[in-house]
């Protein structure tokens, strides 16, 4: 049930080279940490933690043009 209270959403951080990284998570935070999982050290780099955007699952078509 710990789903219900904290709805996880997804994110899409920008990247220095214009791209976007798709992650998800209940904070950015959580999102962004769920990142360094699946990135290598220099992909990381490349993340701008403070620029992303945050949407419901039902709207992930809507970006996936953005994604890198």
């Amino acid at each position: 049930m710990g789903s219900f209270n904290n709805p996880h959403h997804f994110f899409l951080f920008a990247m220095k080279n214009g791209k976007k990284k798709l992650a998800y998570g209940t904070t950015a935070e959580d999102a962004y940490e769920s990142l360094k999982l699946r990135l290598t050290p220099q992909e990381m780099e490349l993340v701008i933690k403070e620029q992303f955007i945050r949407f419901p699952q039902r709207e992930l078509q809507k970006h996936i043009h953005e994604l890198g």
